[in-house]
């Protein structure tokens, strides 16, 4: 599989990383390095399927909101080996720093048309992953999210 953005190995030999430009547009590239590594470390499907979810859910935010109006470049990487049976994935940008585990929650129980707009994508990958960290560093936003494979 090619892709256009950059794939080298991170700070451990282990870990895979993806340099790519932080567009919408590249969020199939960004699937792909995902899957293609959590495949070869015999990721469940139904694992798979969340971490997708979840890969997308934070990318589209860092392609939309990060750089805005400008446009900047992400840091994806992946990690299957550091935690026995786990998928580690780390997300870097150098964009407006935010803190998407400080959004307050959004009610779920209210109904769609009676909750505030925003919110929900972050809420659900808190709740699909085994982990979520945030950490601001060195003028980056660096959020990892952790998966139980």
């Amino acid at each position: 599989m090619t892709f256009s953005g950059r794939i080298s190995c991170g700070k451990e030999e282990h870990v895979k990383e993806l340099k790519i430009g932080a567009r919408i547009d590249n969020l199939d590239q960004v699937i792909a390095f995902v899957d293609e590594n959590l495949e070869a470390a015999d990721c469940s499907m139904k694992a798979q399927m969340q971490i997708d979810v979840a890969v997308e859910e934070i990318f589209v935010n860092i392609a939309q909101y990060a750089y805005t109006p400008k446009e900047g470049e992400a840091v994806i990487q992946l990690d299957t080996e550091t935690v026995p049976g786990a998928a580690i994935i780390t997300f870097i940008d150098s964009g407006i720093p935010f803190n998407p585990l400080a959004v307050e929650e959004p009610d779920v129980t209210l109904s769609a048309k009676d909750r505030k707009v925003g919110g929900l994508g972050i809420f659900m990958v808190r709740r699909s992953m085994d982990d979520v960290q945030y950490e601001y560093a060195d003028n980056k936003n660096i959020l990892t999210i952790k998966k139980n494979i």
